[in-house]
C-alpha cells in the first residue's frame, strides 16, 4: 500500500462493527492511511460473508449479532480508553454504541444513527417516533457538560456527512462569485449569517446514480449500489424536510415536532412516495426520491438565524435521489407490494459494468446566480482504481468515514459531534483523493421550468423555490 498518504499513527485498538459493503470499503483505507496494526484491529459482524476481505487485510473478524442483550458482553474485551468504535452496522442502536463507547473511554463513528431492529417500521411507534429528527434529539441529548468526553462523530458517511462539508466550499464560492469579501467563518452563527446574506432559500443534496449491472435485476429482488437492507429501512420512514423560514405554508400531509430545535417537519407519507424536482450538472433536471437523511435537518439547524419554528431565517433542505435503475425498479416494486421484503437481496460491485457515476453534491438555490451545484462525479471505473472493495457509490461514503475518522483521532475530546460542526478543510483534504472529478456549476433551471404546457396546475411563480413548487405531485 505504498504511495498513499499516512496521515496519523492510533495507538489504540480499532473495533469496527458491521462488515457488509460500507465496512468492507472502509477497511482499506484505514490501513492505507492510518497507521495501526492489523492485529489491532477486530471486526465484528452478523455473518461470516467479509472472511476473505478480512483475513486479506490480516485482521480478525468474530461473528456476531449484536442485541441489546449481548452488545456490551461481546466488546468489553475488545474496547478500551483510547481505542476507537466504528459503527457501519444496519439494526444496532448508535444510542446504546455511543453510550458504550465513552463508558470505555473510547472514541466513536457512525454513518447514520440507527435504531434497534425493528426500529423503523415499528407499528406501535406514532410516525413522529420514527423519524430521523426523533434519532438526532436522542443523540445530542447524550451532550454532557462535563470536559474532555472522547469524541463521539455521528453520521459521517457521504450523506449524511460529506455533503455537509460541501455545503460550506459552496457558501464560499458562492461569496466569491457574487462579491461578498468575507473571511472564512469558524463559528455556526457566522456561517449562518452568511448562508442569509447570499440568500440561499434551498438546499438540495441531489444525488444520480447510473451505475449499470451486467446481471439485471430479477423477479422480487432487490439490488442496490450500497446497504439494501440500509435503503429499505430509510425508505419506509417518513418523508423529512429541514423547514425554510422562505416557506409560506405547510404541506397538508406536513407535521410539525413538539419539542427541540423545530429545524425540520416531516410528511404522512414515506420518502420513497415522495418525490421532488432538483438538477445535477451531468444529467440535468430530474425527479427524485425525498428519502429521509439526518442532514436535511442538521445542515437547516446549523445555518439557521434564531430558533425554534419561526427563525429570521432558515434554508429548506432536503434529499433529492435518482437511485441506479435496478435499484429503482426494485424500490417500485417494494411500493407496489406494499413494503413486503423482498426474496432477494444483491449489493452491486464487481458485476457494474463500466461507464456509470455516483453523481452526488449539494444544490444551493434561491439566490442572486439562482442556483450552484457542488459536489462529486466519480466513475465506477476511477473507482475501481482507487481502492479494492468499493463501488463509486460506497468509495464516496467510504472516503467521508476514513476522514471524520482522522479528524476524531486529531480531536479526542470533543464530545458528541456533528458534521456540520467538523473542520470541513481538513475532511476535504483527505476526501479529495478519492471523490473523482469535483466541481461546481451553476444553472438557470428552476421547478417551474417545463411546467404547466402539459397538464396545467397550481404554480407559485412569485418564488420558483417554495417546496410546493419542487414537489411532485
Amino acid at each position: 500500500m505504498s504511495g498513499h498518504r499516512r496521515h496519523l499513527d492510533f495507538p489504540g485498538r480499532l473495533v469496527l462493527v458491521g462488515f457488509g459493503c460500507i465496512g468492507q470499503g472502509l477497511l482499506p483505507l484505514i490501513q492505507r492511511h492510518i497507521g495501526i496494526d492489523p492485529a489491532r484491529i477486530t471486526v465484528v459482524a452478523a455473518d461470516a460473508a467479509g472472511a476473505a476481505v478480512a483475513r486479506q487485510a490480516g485482521v480478525r473478524l468474530l461473528t456476531h449479532v449484536l442485541q441489546p442483550q449481548n452488545y456490551r458482553q461481546i466488546l468489553e474485551p475488545l474496547l478500551g480508553r483510547g481505542d476507537f468504535l466504528v459503527n457501519v452496522a444496519v439494526d444496532v442502536s448508535s444510542l446504546a454504541l455511543i453510550g458504550y463507547a465513552r463508558s470505555r473511554g473510547a472514541l466513536y463513528l457512525d454513518t447514520s444513527i440507527e435504531p434497534w431492529r425493528g426500529g423503523y417500521d415499528d407499528p406501535a411507534l406514532a410516525l413522529a417516533a420514527r423519524t430521523n429528527y426523533a434519532l438526532r434529539e436522542q443523540a445530542l441529548a447524550l451532550r454532557s457538560d462535563s470536559p474532555q468526553q472522547p469524541t463521539a462523530v455521528l453520521t459521517h458517511g457521504a450523506n449524511p456527512g460529506l455533503v455537509s462539508h460541501f455545503v460550506k466550499r459552496a457558501l464560499l464560492d458562492l461569496a466569491a462569485e457574487t462579491g461578498l469579501a468575507i473571511a472564512t467563518p469558524r463559528q455556526r452563527a457566522d456561517w449562518a449569517e452568511l448562508a442569509r446574506r447570499l440568500g440561499v432559500r434551498t438546499i438540495h443534496i441531489a444525488e444520480r446514480d447510473t451505475q449499470v449491472s451486467a446481471l439485471r435485476r430479477q423477479a422480487d429482488e432487490f439490488v442496490n449500489t450500497w446497504s439494501v437492507d440500509g435503503f429499505i429501512s430509510e425508505a419506509q420512514q417518513p418523508c423529512e424536510i429541514g423547514w425554510g423560514s422562505h416557506e409560506r405554508r405547510l404541506p397538508e400531509d406536513g407535521c410539525r415536532h413538539g419539542s427541540g430545535s423545530r429545524a425540520a417537519i416531516y410528511l404522512r407519507r414515506a420518502g420513497c412516495a415522495t418525490r421532488v424536482r432538483s438538477w445535477t450538472p451531468g444529467g440535468g433536471p430530474f425527479h427524485g426520491f425525498a428519502i429521509t437523511h439526518g442532514e436535511s435537518i442538521s445542515i437547516a439547524d446549523y445555518l439557521s438565524v434564531g430558533r425554534g419554528e419561526a427563525p429570521s431565517y432558515r434554508p429548506t433542505v432536503h434529499y433529492a435521489y435518482q437511485p441506479c435503475d435496478d435499484a429503482l425498479l426494485s424500490l417500485h416494486d417494494f411500493s407496489a407490494r406494499n413494503y413486503r421484503p423482498p426474496q432477494r437481496k444483491r449489493i452491486l460491485l464487481d458485476d457494474i459494468l463500466p461507464g456509470g457515476i455516483d453523481e452526488l453534491g449539494v444544490l444551493l438555490a434561491g439566490h442572486a446566480r439562482n442556483a450552484y451545484w457542488f459536489g462529486s462525479q466519480l466513475a465506477i471505473d476511477e473507482a475501481r482504481c482507487l481502492a479494492p472493495h468499493n463501488s463509486a457509490t460506497t468509495l464516496q461514503v467510504c472516503a467521508a468515514a476514513l476522514a471524520a475518522m482522522i479528524w476524531a483521532i486529531e480531536n479526542p475530546a470533543r464530545g458528541i459531534v456533528e458534521p456540520d460542526e467538523m473542520d470541513f478543510e481538513r475532511v476535504l483534504q483527505v476526501c479529495l483523493p478519492y471523490l473523482g472529478r469535483v466541481i461546481g456549476a451553476y444553472t438557470g433551471w428552476t421547478p417551474l421550468h417545463g411546467r404547466g404546457h402539459l397538464f396545467p396546475e397550481e404554480l407559485d411563480e412569485s418564488d420558483p423555490w417554495q417546496f410546493s413548487n419542487v414537489r411532485v405531485l
